[in-house]
């Protein structure tokens, strides 16, 4: 999982992107967001857009930003029996899959919001 952030403003008010991809079928679940969201806000949107759809995933690897590695990830994960494993710093690799969705997914937004009122937060649903 991990963010994009720096997107033309939408109408919702989000500049953002995150991003959970399933290692195993590489499907994408894309969510807007504002800049502002905490952990409280992912973690939400963790259990509406996978948890919902997956089931408990095995592990999840994730960058080091704070809104991943909170009290409440740390606690539900342990409680759970899920890793978190966390990518190694100037190491991309580590989370090649979200990597490379996250480039497509802005280059795609940046496009389609070019000229017109920035939707972005509408095509993500």
């Amino acid at each position: 999982m991990d963010f994009v952030f720096g997107l033309p403003l939408d109408a919702a008010g989000n500049t953002g992107v995150v991003a959970f991809v399933d290692r195993l079928s590489k499907m994408a679940h894309l969510a807007a967001v504002p800049d502002t969201i905490d952990g409280d806000g992912t973690d939400s949107l963790f259990l509406d857009r996978v948890f919902r759809q997956h089931g408990l995933p095995e592990a999840v690897v994730s960058d080091r930003d704070p809104r991943f590695t909170g009290k409440f990830w740390t606690s539900i994960f342990a409680v759970l029996g899920t890793r978190l494993d966390m990518a190694t710093a100037d190491h991309p690799q580590t989370d090649g899959q979200t990597e490379r969705v996250n480039r497509v997914v802005e280059d795609v937004l940046r496009s389609i919001s070019v000229g017109a009122l920035c939707s972005h937060s509408l095509s993500l649903r």
